[in-house]
């Protein structure tokens, strides 16, 4: 499995996530499967991006994409992205 990990900050939660969920198409088309969203219990604009993407590549691709830098720009990130592609050993159960 192909995983897609992502580390910025944000002005705005909420403006952010409007931006985010307006690009939903492209990240689909780009070949997201899924994604999550955390935040550290005390700063809710420090986000934490975990996609499930179909392969690297295409997640490569993806962040190389120049509209990307705009919607992240007009969404109110304010901070270069922290970006890791990962690729998963396991999974198991306590």
């Amino acid at each position: 499995m192909a995983y897609l990990l992502i580390r910025h900050k944000t002005r705005d939660y909420a403006t952010w996530k409007a931006a985010f969920d307006d690009f939903s198409e492209t990240r689909r088309a780009s070949g997201e499967k899924s994604y999550q969203i955390f935040h550290p219990d005390d700063d809710p604009n420090n986000l934490w991006l975990l996609f499930v993407w179909d392969n690297l590549d295409n997640a490569r691709t993806f962040m190389a994409n120049p509209d990307l830098k705009e919607v992240m720009d007009a969404a109110g990130v304010i901070e270069a992205p922290e970006v890791y592609f990962l690729e998963e050993y396991g999974q198991g159960t306590a």
